[in-house]
């Protein structure tokens, strides 16, 4: 009997996963049709591969371009970007539930469990309210970071262009999207123009931050308030990964950076740099430094956090935070030759080891794979540039040194995979293709063999 539930929680789990695959292709390709229109284009010719990749790249809120946003696109252009992005970043099953709470239709078992897989929550229970929280809280958040980005964008841009610029930069950075339209002022710039600009960067800082903690930890802190002690295993991992991250980091890019890309720049600006360089990697895709001029070592940790990436159940991409913390006291446990893996007073469990250990080894692989088709179609492009850029597009961040707007149509398909695979998770995607798991009548014998 146990062995039939577990079988069917697992064949539900299954159509879950491809509902959301090909739900997210969907969007994807609407989008790209939509980006193709002449209307959506300034020069009124659409072309449909540069159209695809940026409404993956915004449905993935990854951030990747190949066109500049403000340049190549309408208003309208920027509007069904926007849309995608909004759309990706707390899901279409979200959404649609979310409306289906305002007309209050009854929403089904079934429905639940979609959600629950779609939001990422540990238990169904409750996730119908969960949902009701994300949308509201969203909106929220967005339209407060929107409001303080307006005092700055304002004064620079006038009343209506300010007001609609502060709006797509606070859905794209609380979405971890990386889209910008900053290039009304010069092509590709993100937000170097505003390096020292301290409302600016805090705000983006802020919002990318909240965006890529998670939903589940959003209703835990909501409900804990401040009793740390009080809240899930996952909110405290979370929460203690992200801020050792975001602190660690930036005292890293203060060292590297300081005679490199920050060279020149006031305390302040380098201290701003640093913090902004520390989070943005964490798959929001911004910069107010000029990625190609990172030095070697800069670039080093920039790939290392885009890897890691923000936390499940969030708008972020990458392996995510627990899948490394997992990892690394699971490695502290066999070093010290101990049988459990303790963490803030509590016990992981196996499947969570193997699961986290198939996350980082699948997304690694795909991006080593990616990254040798790309140069094997392109033998002359940078090698560090092409990992950066692949690693990029699976943790769907979206920061690049420039290579991909030189890449043919082949490699750009690469990219869209990745981008693709990095939204669903890389160990979703690949349950979609999964056999049905059947339990061997035999098994085989074990014997022992040599690691490390």
């Amino acid at each position: 009997m146990a062995s039939n539930k577990k079988k069917n929680k697992s064949i539900e789990k299954k159509s879950t996963t491809r509902l959301i695959a090909s739900g997210f292709a969907l969007i994807i390709l609407v989008g790209a049709l939509l980006l193709t229109m002449p209307v959506s284009n300034r020069s009124g010719q659409g072309n449909f591969l540069n159209s695809l990749f940026t409404a993956t790249s915004a449905t993935c809120v990854t951030g990747l371009v190949v066109a500049d946003t403000y340049q190549n696109w309408t208003t309208f252009g920027q509007v069904i970007i926007l849309c995608l992005i909004q759309v990706g970043g707390l899901g279409f099953l979200t959404l649609g539930a979310f409306i289906s709470v305002l007309l209050k239709k009854r929403i089904g078992l079934q429905q639940r469990e979609q959600l629950h897989e779609s939001v990422n929550t540990l238990e169904i229970a409750g996730v119908v309210r969960l949902v009701k929280k994300i949308v509201v809280g969203t909106v929220i958040i967005e339209l407060t970071g929107a409001i303080l980005l307006a005092f700055r964008f304002i004064p620079r841009f006038g009343v209506a262009r300010g007001i609609y610029f502060s709006v797509f930069h606070a859905v794209s950075a609380f979405c971890n999207g990386g889209f910008d339209l900053m290039g009304v002022n010069e092509e590709y710039s993100s937000l170097v123009a505003f390096e020292g600009d301290v409302v600016v960067n805090l705000v983006i800082v802020t919002l990318i931050l909240v965006g890529g903690i998670g939903f589940i930890v959003w209703d835990d802190v909501m409900r804990n308030k401040w009793h740390f002690h009080k809240y899930l295993l996952h909110s405290k991992i979370v929460i203690a990964t992200t801020l050792i991250l975001t602190v660690v980091g930036t005292i890293l890019f203060l060292f590297t950076e300081n005679q490199a890309s920050f060279a020149g720049m006031s305390p302040l600006e380098k201290l701003l740099g640093a913090l902004f360089s520390s989070v943005t990697p964490r798959t929001a895709g911004f910069n107010t430094v000029d990625t190609a001029a990172l030095s070697n070592a800069g670039k080093i940790i920039t790939i290392v956090m885009m890897f890691i990436g923000g936390s499940p159940g969030s708008t972020a991409g990458g392996v995510k935070t627990t899948s490394i913390v997992v990892l690394l006291f699971y490695a502290g446990a066999m070093v010290l030759n101990r049988e459990d893996i303790n963490l803030f007073g509590r016990r992981l469990t196996e499947d969570v080891v193997k699961k986290a250990n198939a996350v980082v080894i699948i997304n690694f692989s795909l991006a080593i794979i990616a990254a040798v088709i790309i140069m094997t179609l392109q033998p002359l492009l940078n090698f560090e540039d092409v990992i950066f850029e692949v690693l990029s597009a699976i943790g769907t961040v979206g920061m690049t040194t420039g290579v991909t707007r030189s890449m043919c149509a082949a490699s750009r398909i690469v990219l869209i995979v990745l981008m693709y695979c990095g939204r669903l998770g890389s160990l979703s995607f690949a349950l979609i293709f999964a056999q049905k798991k059947t339990s061997a009548s035999v098994r085989q014998p074990q014997e022992k063999i040599i690691v490390g």
